[in-house]
């Protein structure tokens, strides 16, 4: 079948009740067992990949490296989980959304724990690329199994909803960091937090148990397997289908590439241009985390109400100028606490938008790779970003540095999402 014409026509669900949780209020037990498996995924996969910004000031004093080096492992760890994310899509349009899950929060879990034990730098930058490719994949196969699983007139607050676990967990990351680093020396507390990056792994039992895989799914993998017609990777990039996945990767970049420039450089940011101590930052990142749960749900709630699409542009502009205030204003730093609630809630609150958007582009027999490599791109070109900003920072103050990559992240990502549809509502079918 091809990926440019669908067997039936496009149907819009109208959204009657656009309150945050009416999707709770009417979700039967499977999907509430989905939602909550999922969230705990996505609040678990923030905490493993926000514990190494935390410790990153550590490692520079303990082994001795520059900031660009430093910054190299985070580009690596989001450069694998671009290849993992596309191919954990992959597999999950192959083998299914639920066992694929399974084996990548598995996969990730155990290199956290490999990240506790490494002797050096090097041995720390192979374990945080194989950690990538399980935190790659896990997106993709939540974000698909969470979009399929959810009615279409509720996916946006649903998915959005999800979404906003990262912020949980990167809350968990900070509250280890602060009782671990007043309880232990620098240089085991530091691997002790990436032991708690593996407690991921208990999320499995829970997922073997109780979540099912999505119907639409299921019958899409049965129709492919009795035709003997099953996905090929490179499909994506095929015929009509190939415009979508540019503008799409666009976004994913776009919106990437700006909140690494930003959260993977903040903690370093406060603990040198701005002369506080570990602990004493993390009332700081506390205000930027709350900002940013905020964002989500306020995030997940508009992208039902005014639309995926319109709730890019604006939350895209509204981060250009927080983050232009937050580094380039001689501003105190009572005022720099207060702008931390903005620079979260507009830096975090369009990924509410993203798993429903992404879901809704691609036909069922796609979704997984479509998906998959849109967003694991983005992270893929972001994860340059925490690299190309430690290594700037290095001719001018890392406040420069952060505010020019993210700037010109959004703009892309502005651009990128002006020029693809609305997709809000969207019907999906197994064959399309």
């Amino acid at each position: 079948m091809s990926t440019a014409e669908p067997s039936r026509a496009m149907e819009v669900a109208e959204i009657e009740d656009t309150s945050l949780l009416a999707f709770y209020r009417d979700m039967n037990l499977p999907e509430r067992r989905t939602f909550w498996a999922c969230a705990a995924g996505w609040a678990l996969d923030g905490m493993d990949f926000m514990i190494y910004p935390l410790v990153i000031g550590t490692i520079i004093a303990l082994w001795k490296v520059d900031a660009g080096t430093a910054g190299l492992a985070g580009t690596v760890t989001l450069l694998s989980s671009a290849v993992g994310g596309w191919l954990g899509g992959y597999l999950s349009d192959r083998i299914g959304r639920v066992k694929t899950l399974q084996f990548t929060i598995l996969w990730f879990s155990f290199f956290s724990l490999v990240c506790a034990v490494v002797q050096n730098f090097d041995q720390l930058l192979v374990a945080r690329a194989l950690l990538g490719l399980g935190f790659g994949g896990e997106w993709a196969a939540g974000a698909v199994l969470m979009g399929e699983a959810i009615r279409p007139q509720y996916r946006g607050r649903a998915v959005g909803s999800v979404q906003s676990g990262w912020a949980v967990g990167w809350g968990l990351a900070v509250l280890a960091q602060a009782v671990l680093f007043s309880v232990l020396p620098a240089e085991s507390a530091w691997r002790w937090m990436f032991v708690i990056g593996a407690f991921p792994a208990l999320l499995v039992f829970y997922l073997r148990r109780y979540v099912t895989e999505p119907e639409i799914s299921a019958t899409a993998r049965a129709q492919q397997q009795a035709a003997g017609s099953g996905p090929a990777l490179w499909e994506i990039f095929e015929g009509p289908i190939l415009k979508t996945t540019i503008l799409a990767s666009l976004v994913g970049t776009g919106m990437q590439g700006g909140y690494y420039a930003i959260t993977f450089w903040v903690p370093r940011f406060l603990t040198t241009e701005r002369q506080l101590s570990v602990v004493t930052s993390t009332g700081y990142l506390a205000t930027l985390i709350i900002g940013s749960f905020v964002g989500y749900l306020v995030g997940a709630w508009l992208a039902d109400r005014i639309g995926r699409r319109n709730l890019f542009l604006i939350f895209s502009l509204g981060a250009i100028a927080v983050v232009l205030l937050y580094t380039q204003l001689p501003l105190s730093n009572e005022v720099l606490w207060v702008l931390g609630f903005p620079l979260g809630f507009f830096a975090s609150g369009y990924f509410s938008g993203m798993g429903a958007f992404l879901t809704e582009l691609y036909p069922t027999r796609l979704r997984g790779s479509g998906q998959g490599f849109c967003y694991n791109f983005g992270r893929g070109v972001g994860a340059l970003f925490p690299f190309l900003v430690g290594a700037l920072s290095t001719t001018t103050s890392l406040a420069n540095a952060i505010a020019i990559f993210a700037v010109a992240a959004y703009g892309v990502f502005f651009l990128a999402a002006y020029a693809l549809p609305e997709t809000r509502g969207r019907v999906l079918h197994a064959d399309t």
